[in-house]
């Protein structure tokens, strides 16, 4: 799946970046559009692997079906160079191939014609990454239950998926046709994917093969195995299947700490509209590490506390009330999952989108003031670094604030709407137009501005493109009060209700010098509704 018109955006914008920036060829090849990936576009992901726990090793095949855009004689799979190509089959043909990094070039005998349908079967084995500090540092994690069982799980979002299975490691292109994923683990050990549970075969080689199905498209980096001696718990909300797989010591306490999940799923379904993925149902599934929003089998570490491990991010209290791990990591599945930006650059579009659904639970759940807290109290973690959004093209992701400043920019834009009805249904629509697709900011952007008749391309440009926030700067030296936005972005014009000698109003400033008719004296008092928009004042 793929948006054409992102690609090409993201091609001729952005084909030198890594010249300019000093990024180097792999990473280009990692993270680059070229004709070797716009020439295919993937259709299905059939992912049948071994995993050799005591050995940490894996070996197996990946079939890759999918649909010839342009003429070709090469295409470019990616696979990380410590696992081995084995071999690459077409039409019962092995095929040549070359490796440069992280990418491998796969060259056919005769050109692959435009609309055809093709499907190679990529055979791989060796030893995949070992994450020292997932899910921050991607790969494989490998650890053991309290009765001394093996525990293993996979994180590899940002690194890229190429570290455990050889695929299309871009986030333009998802498998339109969904995936299958057989994963064969020791016997007395469960595996748990994307998607349905099919079936298990018992291979008699000492492992059993565990068969998941996805329906729907996925991005790479979702595509998970969970390896351990699991408990299941099923349950069903209004038709939507709920299933959770926790470590068997943990069956009691998993059963009343995941009642949450219920009241979240009726919020976030109110809110953002219909559950995306219900072919493929909703899991939670424990891991030794944090958490990911694996679609469909979101990864669950937060050892059944409230709030981060335990820890209040907002620092105000109200981030106790809640999983921080289920909510946020479920919050994905609408925005990152669902929609998904084209490039690591634009991560905003998943993370910004999810810190800011934390708070709707909140309000759903405890009212607005709370979750109007809530989200102030995330200003703390905002450090103004650098730009939200990154270099494209060369895998390079923005400032970490695109979580706490994403969400807090999605706050002062429902304030500059300041019409609530409104602004619940542009959140809806967003959810439902962009289902299951691939967008970048341009997108959003035109899809918000069409959405309330305004134009909010200087703003969106001022939160995400530089890493200053607004500043309103006010002259209480005049007769009359004067007012100007100091920003990078020159057309920048935000409104802001304000209140002057306590009567509320609304200003729009501009970034030169505005003189408004408010009469300016020594006991003029002017306060500024810094709740309700992310801005510095001086």
């Amino acid at each position: 799946m793929k948006n054409i018109v992102s690609l090409f955006i993201a091609l001729i914008c952005f084909q030198n970046i890594s010249a300019q920036k000093g990024f180097s060829r792999k990473d280009s090849l990692q993270g680059g559009i070229r004709i070797e990936r716009t020439c295919f576009d993937v259709q299905r992901y059939d992912l049948n692997v071994k995993i050799n726990i005591e050995k940490r090793s894996i070996t197996g095949h990946n079939a890759i079906s999918f649909k010839v855009i342009e003429n070709t004689k090469k295409i470019q799979i990616d696979l990380f160079p410590n696992l081995q190509v084995d071999s690459i089959v077409h039409q019962s043909q092995k095929l040549k191939f070359k490796r440069e990094y992280n990418a491998v070039f796969i060259s056919f005998p005769i050109d692959l014609q435009k609309g055809t349908d093709e499907q190679i079967t990529f055979y791989y084995s060796g030893f995949p990454t070992i994450a020292k500090n997932a899910p921050w540092d991607g790969g494989f994690v490998f650890a053991n239950d309290k009765n001394g069982k093996p525990w293993v799980g996979l994180a590899c979002q940002g690194i890229g998926a190429s570290i455990w299975y050889p695929c299309k490691d871009s986030q333009t292109d998802e498998p339109d046709k969904g995936a299958s994923i057989k994963v064969a683990v020791p016997n007395g050990l469960m595996n748990v994917s994307n998607g349905r549970f099919i079936g298990s075969e018992d291979l008699k080689d000492g492992f059993t093969r565990w068969d998941w199905e996805v329906k729907n498209p996925i991005n790479n980096y979702d595509v998970t195995i969970n390896i351990a001696d699991y408990a299941h718990i099923h349950d069903e909300l209004d038709g939507l299947s709920l299933d959770y797989y926790v470590l068997k010591e943990n069956l009691k306490i998993a059963k009343t700490h995941f009642e949450q999940v219920k009241p979240m799923m009726k919020c976030f379904q109110t809110k953002f509209g219909k559950y995306p993925f219900g072919e493929d149902g909703y899991k939670l599934v424990e891991t030794s590490y944090l958490g990911m929003e694996h679609q469909s089998a979101v990864a669950y570490g937060n050892k059944y506390n409230s709030g981060y491990l335990g820890k209040d991010l907002s620092s105000t209290g109200i981030g106790l009330l809640f999983d921080f791990i289920i909510i946020h990591e479920s919050g994905h599945e609408w925005f990152g999952n669902s929609i998904t930006s084209d490039d690591i650059a634009d991560m905003w579009i998943h993370e910004g989108f999810t810190q800011y659904s934390e708070s709707v639970y909140i309000e759903c759940q405890f009212g607005y003031e709370k979750a109007k807290t809530y989200l102030n109290g995330l200003k703390n973690n905002v450090s103004n670094d650098k730009p939200v959004i990154g270099n494209f093209g060369v895998n390079n992701k923005g400032s970490g604030d695109m979580y706490p400043k994403g969400a807090l920019f999605l706050h002062t834009l429902r304030n500059i709407i300041n019409n609530d009805t409104l602004w619940w249904k542009i959140l809806a629509s967003y959810s439902e137009n962009f289902k299951h697709k691939i967008i970048n900011t341009a997108i959003v952007v035109s899809f918000f501005n069409k959405q309330t008749g305004m134009d909010l391309t200087p703003i969106f440009n001022q939160y995400l493109r530089y890493k200053n926030i607004p500043k309103l700067e006010i002259n209480r030296k005049s007769e009359q009060l004067e007012y100007r936005w100091k920003t990078d972005v020159a057309d920048f014009n935000m409104p802001l209700d304000v209140k002057i000698d306590g009567k509320e109003m609304r200003i729009v400033p501009t970034t030169t010098w505005t003189k408004s008719n408010i009469k300016n004296t020594n006991t003029t008092k002017i306060e500024i509704p810094l709740d309700k928009f992310f801005i510095n004042v001086n």
